[in-house]
């Protein structure tokens, strides 16, 4: 983040310092209550568009970023017998686990923008970003979990979820316009026929006075 200089106004040292927190990894933030909720918000509005991102448009033809190729390389060269439909925490977090993917992590250094900014990442790829499906993770590493999930198909499943309920909700409604039609159909048709019995009960009224009509006159 840069100040702004001449006639403008100064940003604050505050807000400098907490734009400088929101690059660094979620380890680096020790327990400042006021730089953790700037960042969660902050990860957690990158959360939201990427999770409608890949719930509207089918996830394989994603490009995060402009170096995709090589990090979608790099990551399975690396760490070729990952899962990565569902992840298991300790091949993250872990101190083996860690000392495997800082080199990979620095690789990217100067390559992809704030490459150790905080991420939330999902642990379960077929679920949302709840609290028990979430993790933090430094930014190159959510690029290289979901360029893999959405090359390798595994997040199609958010897609094909989402559109299987917009379709349900769309036959219910077509199913609710057409149960409308159909009892405005029997209502009408329940009215032509009380008009019909009332113009039957009108006719035998008026065979009546004309059969009584043609007896006086005899």
């Amino acid at each position: 983040m840069e100040t702004t200089s001449g006639t403008a106004e100064p940003v604050s040292r505050e807000l400098v310092s907490v734009a400088h927190a929101l690059s660094l990894p979620a380890e680096s933030y020790g327990n400042d209550p006021d730089i953790e909720m700037a960042w969660a918000m902050k990860a957690m509005q990158h959360a939201e568009v990427y999770y409608k991102l890949i719930s509207s448009v089918d996830p394989q033809y994603l490009k995060l970023t402009k170096v995709d190729d090589q990090i979608y390389s790099e990551f399975r060269e690396n760490f070729e017998k990952l899962r990565i439909d569902v992840l298991d925490p300790e091949e993250l977090k872990s101190e083996s686990a860690k000392e495997k993917w800082r080199p990979f992590c620095l690789k990217f250094d100067g390559i992809v923008e704030d490459f150790n900014y905080g991420t939330l990442l999902r642990l379960d790829c077929s679920q949302g970003y709840t609290e028990e499906n979430t993790i933090f993770a430094p930014r190159i590493q959510f690029f290289a979990i979901e360029i893999a999930r959405n090359r390798e198909g595994y997040n199609k499943a958010v897609y094909i979820s989402v559109h299987d309920k917009e379709e349900e909700k769309e036959c219910n409604h077509e199913g609710e316009k057409a149960d409308s039609g159909r009892a405005e159909e029997k209502g009408a048709n329940r009215g032509e026929k009380v008009k019909t019995n009332e113009g039957e009960e009108k006719e035998k009224e008026a065979n009546k006075e004309i059969n009584k009509s043609s007896e006086t006159a005899m």
